[in-house]
């Protein structure tokens, strides 16, 4: 009798932790299916974004790894020294050496690409053209401009001559120049910072004149000059306040937004390198993940990239949500729970069987 009281509160036990985790799973599976779609992720600390790339290149950086991709970028056309450089940078943070022979390309390969005379003939023509532009000389030969004040002085009274006269506007350029300028005003609408902005603003104009700025985030830019600026009132513009007083601040948040990712982006690496970056970024999202990891990486970024690539760092952004981990947490319970409580039965049920059996016997 004691025995099987026994038995009874461990079923009665094993029942109530299967029901207990059914319940878990199914709150957590309530507020998952209430939450926005993609809730099941969530973004990495900065310090667990830090870690888990840590770990990644310690997996994947090894010296065949880095060597072959060091290769690999001294037989582009054109050389991308950026991403060489912050290639080796990587080795040297992880003490990997490099073999004899491909330092001794990667010397020829130097000496081969540089001269100041031959920079300055190449930086005249990526003032003409931007899509002529080498990334080593977008510093040199266009940021002194399209970074200034200056130059988001300039793309408004063009964009607006252009308006006014009825021609052809570039919106994206005029857009970007008008948030440069407003940087101050559009920083208070978002709570973000106007130095953030201005930066993220100039990056912008760059990448669209190097055709390195995605269709998926011209589109917003596009939209926000085309709904976010009472157009109608430029002519009346004597200052920077009246600049700002046509602007719509419900419509051009998510413009500022964007503007200050990729200003946090510049911010933390740097304006050749962010454009660097650009090429693999391709929507707001992206840009957003992109500014998130810059938090965590810094100068490191680039070098992260080109080792680890674009899809394996987004990733890294994320994480599953602890939500999840309950469902899996419950239901793994119950599962367990279930199965004791049925081991259980049936070694009851056997070890009837073989009393009775052993009754049988001695009664015969």
């Amino acid at each position: 009798m004691r025995g099987g009281a026994i038995r009874l509160m461990a079923r009665l036990l094993l029942t109530g932790l299967m029901i207990a985790s059914l319940m878990l799973a199914a709150i957590n599976i309530s507020a998952l299916a209430k939450a926005p779609v993609g809730a099941a992720f969530v973004a990495r600390s900065t310090d667990g974004l830090a870690a888990a790339t840590e770990h990644a290149l310690a997996v994947h950086a090894t010296p065949e790894a880095v060597a072959a991709r060091i290769e690999d970028l001294l037989t582009e056309v054109p050389r991308n020294w950026l991403a060489i450089e912050a290639v080796e940078g990587v080795a040297a943070e992880r003490a990997i050496p490099l073999p004899t022979d491909l330092l001794a390309r990667r010397a020829a390969a130097w000496e081969a690409d540089s001269g100041f005379w031959k920079t300055a003939g190449q930086c005249l023509q990526c003032i003409r053209d931007a899509t002529a532009c080498d990334m080593t000389l977008v510093l040199l030969c266009r940021a002194p401009i399209e970074l200034s004040p200056l130059g988001d002085l300039a793309g408004v009274t063009r964009g607006g001559l252009d308006y006014i006269a009825g021609r052809d506007v570039d919106e994206v350029e005029l857009i970007l120049s008008v948030i440069g300028l407003t940087a101050v005003t559009l920083a208070l609408w978002s709570g973000g910072s106007s130095l953030t902005i201005k930066a993220g603003a100039g990056l912008g104009k760059m990448a669209k004149s190097m055709n390195r700025l995605p269709d998926a985030m011209t589109r917003p830019l596009v939209r926000v000059f085309r709904e976010g600026v009472d157009w109608s009132g430029i002519g009346q513009v004597r200052g920077l306040d009246d600049l700002a007083g046509l602007m719509r601040p419900a419509v051009m948040r998510p413009a500022a937004v964007l503007v200050e990712d990729a200003g946090r982006l510049v911010g933390n690496t740097s304006t050749l390198e962010t454009l660097h970056l650009m090429k693999h970024l391709d929507d707001p999202a992206d840009l957003s993940r992109m500014a998130r990891a810059s938090d965590a990486l810094g100068p490191r970024m680039v070098g992260t990239i080109e080792i680890l690539g674009k899809s394996r760092v987004m990733r890294l952004t994320m994480r599953v949500a602890d939500e999840v981990w309950f469902i899996f947490g419950g239901l793994i319970g119950a599962l367990a729970s279930l199965l004791a409580l049925l081991q259980s039965l049936l070694i009851s049920a056997l070890t009837r069987r073989l009393r009775r059996a052993a009754r049988n016997a001695h009664d015969a």
